[in-house]
């Protein structure tokens, strides 16, 4: 398939631009330009194919849609984001469904945006958490939109949970749910009572869930003074999260982590 690459186009457009205003704007005014040039772009009239960039693909029907950006991933041409919008305007997702099979990362990436929070997807996002095909930053874009759907997909979940199945990733979606169960909150429970490595994570999700019964095993595990300034400070915001106070002084003076923050405080103050 020959491909029009509209992003190519546009970035001769803007180079000249740029070269004959070079002295008219900041930089920041710049990044603030770009983008809405961009947009006007989608709608100037390209002789090359006898119309706009956005007329160009609101001309095409969903499966050329979706095989133009097939195309475009495969080819490593950059997916203009006139196209994206089009997909998003229609229902495109059955026809972007096989594009989560990839072991593109790319095409993965591109094909979670446009799907989105799409129940039709899901089978193949908890596929996606459960393989190690695509990288971290991938699996925790699906982790996000169950995050939202928690409750719809607990039962999943709580049962690649018993398996032993992608367990951070269950437990930060069981976190997240918002009818609550007894066992979901013994699972977390336990999970930050017995995983040192741990601990800061599963006490966001403590918080995350919200079930005050928790507070007596927070203000329990604070009290240890070997713990450091990390899981302090999560500790602390969790037991606020859930209605609680802490406010007994710590001295971390020696802890790296603190005298890291403190530096970076320090430098942040100097330049404003």
């Amino acid at each position: 398939m020959k491909l029009i690459d509209f992003d190519e186009m546009f970035d001769e457009k803007l180079s000249q631009f740029m070269e004959e205003n070079a002295e008219k704007y900041s930089e920041r005014q710049w990044e603030e330009i770009i983008p809405k040039l961009y947009k006007k772009f989608g709608d100037t009239y390209v002789a090359k194919v006898k119309c706009t960039p956005k007329e160009y693909y609101e001309k095409m029907t969903d499966e050329e849609l979706a095989q133009t950006l097939k195309a475009h991933l495969e080819q490593g041409v950059p997916v203009p984001e006139f196209l994206c919008t089009e997909m998003e305007r229609r229902d495109c997702t059955s026809l972007l469904l096989p594009l989560l099979d990839s072991n593109d990362e790319s095409t993965v990436s591109y094909a979670l945006h446009l799907i989105a929070d799409d129940e039709r997807a899901y089978d193949k996002y908890f596929t996606i958490l459960l393989e190690d095909r695509v990288s971290k930053d991938v699996q925790d874009e699906v982790t996000e939109v169950f995050k939202f759907a928690a409750d719809a997909v607990k039962e999943r979940a709580l049962s690649y949970y018993k398996e032993g199945k992608a367990k951070e990733y269950m437990l930060e979606i069981l976190s997240r749910v918002k009818e609550k169960e007894d066992e979901i909150f013994k699972i977390l429970l336990e999970e930050f009572r017995s995983n040192e490595e741990n601990l800061p994570l599963h006490a966001s999700y403590l918080a995350a869930y919200g079930d005050e019964r928790a507070l007596p095993f927070l203000y329990n595990r604070i009290q240890d003074e070997s713990i450091g300034f990390v899981v302090f400070q999560e500790l602390k915001y969790a037991i606020e999260a859930l209605g609680g106070e802490y406010n007994e002084s710590r001295d971390f003076s020696g802890d790296k982590d603190y005298v890291a923050v403190e530096d970076a405080r320090v430098r942040s103050e100097e330049v404003s």
